[in-house]
């Protein structure tokens, strides 16, 4: 009597929470691994890390420059929410300013503060057509722009004047303090505050 010959089950397609859990994973280590590392780090490296393959990054992304984009696009929300206050405190312009130096005066005490995101990527690409680099630039632009509207809302002469300069020493000293150059404690507040006080922003 003859048998049936078993078959063997189709293979499953990846579901579309499979790939959202590997494209998720893939940014989420590209973040950390190339906040610590450097841009320079590896797709072999970045996929091992994050347990994907690298044919499966490539379904999900054209390439590292993609990816290295959408890792900090990714990432943004949090950082940004980092370093602002929340609508609702502090209160005054000087002191809402100020809140995003202390905010970084509390970052830079941690042994794995290796500067601003934005900036480190920026700085190593050199190329400001490079797709993070054009992610990083927005996520600069939060920020200048955040500081901008609190000068104008605090009454500085010239806002964007103010802006660029609390941006020259945000960036400054988180280099410095992601390079270990420098402690930024009751350094980067104070600078802060002088040029606040300079633009007459006194509440």
């Amino acid at each position: 009597m003859a048998t049936t010959r078993e078959q063997s089950p189709p293979r499953a397609e990846p579901s579309a929470a499979a790939k959202a859990s590997s494209r998720e994973r893939l940014l989420d280590t590209a973040s950390a691994l190339v906040y610590r590392e450097g841009v320079g780090t590896g797709i072999d490296a970045l996929c091992k890390a994050a347990g994907v393959s690298k044919r499966s990054m490539y379904q999900l992304f054209a390439g590292k420059d993609d990816m290295l984009a959408a890792a900090l696009d990714r990432a943004a929300p949090g950082y940004q929410a980092l370093l602002l206050p929340p609508p609702d405190a502090p209160v005054t312009a000087r002191a809402r300013l100020l809140y995003v130096f202390e905010r970084l005066e509390e970052a830079a005490l941690s042994p794995d503060y290796r500067g601003c995101p934005f900036l480190a990527v920026q700085v190593e690409l050199k190329d400001p057509e490079h797709p993070a680099s054009a992610v990083a630039a927005r996520g600069k632009q939060v920020l200048t722009d955040f500081f901008r509207a609190e000068a104008a809302r605090g009454g500085a002469a010239d806002p964007g004047m103010l802006a660029r300069r609390l941006t020259l020493v945000f960036d400054g000293a988180s280099a410095r303090g992601g390079i270990g150059a420098d402690t930024l404690e009751g350094l980067a507040v104070t600078t802060a505050a002088a040029l606040i006080d300079a633009a007459g922003i006194t509440g």
